[in-house]
């Protein structure tokens, strides 16, 4: 838990249990409802500027979806609990924005909380995350978002053109649906991941630099996200697949089983894309101790051959009075330099013949 989750959750110390206070990032915009009912003959599909307006659908044979973008009007949330006759501890925890993936059975609803991750850039790096919530009932679905933008376009399309089985299943189909495209948009995340750890691993060998190290480390805390949010829908869905409830029927068990097992690849696809980042960074720090190894060789390299160098450099730096070479008329140009230039040449080709460099 972070410190400014730890901040937002002491405003709800000392408050009764059922206390309707939000907790999550703060917003000013009002909440967004739309409404798409529909049965196997058509659909109608409506926003609407009142809470109220949703109310009438409760009693309806069709299957209803009221989707709630916003959960930080108390009012709201508390006119849906109170037409719906729900829980006021689930109301509770649907505006509290950082519950863990859960699966709840009140006989008249399920309740579920789960995180819906999105990529904020293509190579999955940054991921945005929020609280989505679920109240299935006999015939409708309310979902609560903390914000507009999600992954259920593709459940509303296969609504509005009757594809596959939904117009013709109940709210628990929808429930699944629902549940499915959340789930399987990990694995669009993974896509983005996927292909920024081969980019990395080709920089790596080439030529790792700080920005790599970054990239490494985000790709880490995002893992982190991922796991965090994945890791407890195991064993919702799980719970989803053995339930007994009369909401969830026997065929669509088996659709929940099937979320189950990509939950479970999701799953091991995390844990394989955490130890091929920990790789990564491995790979990194060998790099880097490679690079050092092979300046501090050259440098070696050059302190080894200088220190003949120096030596016979003070050597006739002395200013003794009887120094025999010091009167020779080539003393210094074939003298001096001569034996500096072969004692180098010799130093390098000792040098070579060991391999050293």
């Amino acid at each position: 838990m972070t410190r400014t989750e730890m901040i937002r959750r002491s405003r709800k110390a000392g408050l009764p249990p059922g206390s309707l206070v939000h907790l999550g990032e703060a917003r000013a915009a009002r909440p967004t409802i739309t409404i798409l009912d529909y049965d196997q003959d058509g659909f109608r599909e409506q926003q609407v500027a009142t809470v109220e307006e949703c109310f009438p659908f409760k009693e309806s044979p069709s299957v209803t979806w009221i989707n709630i973008d916003g959960v930080h009007r108390a009012e709201i949330i508390e006119a849906v609990g109170n037409h719906f006759g729900i829980h006021p501890l689930v109301l509770e925890d649907i505006m509290n924005t950082g519950q863990r993936p859960k699966l709840e059975d009140f006989d008249d609803y399920l309740f579920v909380v789960l995180r819906m991750l999105a990529s904020a850039r293509e190579d999955g790096v940054l991921i945005e995350e929020e609280q989505v919530s679920l109240l299935v009932g006999a015939n409708f679905v309310l979902s609560f978002q903390e914000k507009q933008g999600d992954v259920f376009e593709p459940v509303r399309e296969r609504i509005r053109k009757a594809k596959g089985r939904i117009r013709k299943a109940g709210s628990d189909y929808l429930a699944y649906a629902l549940l499915d495209a959340i789930v399987d948009n990990f694995f669009i995340l993974f896509e983005g991941i996927g292909e920024t750890l081969e980019e990395l691993e080709e920089e790596m060998v080439v030529a790792p630099t700080p920005a790599t190290l970054q990239s490494i480390h985000a790709l880490k805390r995002a893992m982190i996200l991922i796991r965090r949010s994945i890791w407890p829908l195991r064993e919702m869905m799980g719970a989803l697949a053995r339930a007994e409830s009369p909401l969830v029927g026997e065929e669509t068990t088996l659709f929940f089983r099937d979320v189950h097992d990509h939950v479970i690849q999701v799953i091991d696809t995390t844990e394989t894309c955490r130890d091929m980042i920990a790789s990564l960074l491995d790979i990194y720090l060998s790099s880097l101790s490679n690079r050092m190894n092979e300046v501090m060789q050259v440098l070696t390299v050059i302190a080894t051959i200088f220190i003949p160098l120096t030596f016979i450099a003070g050597v006739y730096g002395m200013n003794f009075q009887h120094m025999p070479e010091l009167g020779w008329s080539w003393a210094y140009p074939w003298g001096f330099w001569g034996l500096m230039a072969s004692v180098t040449l010799a130093m390098v080709a000792y040098i070579k013949h060991r391999h050293w460099l």
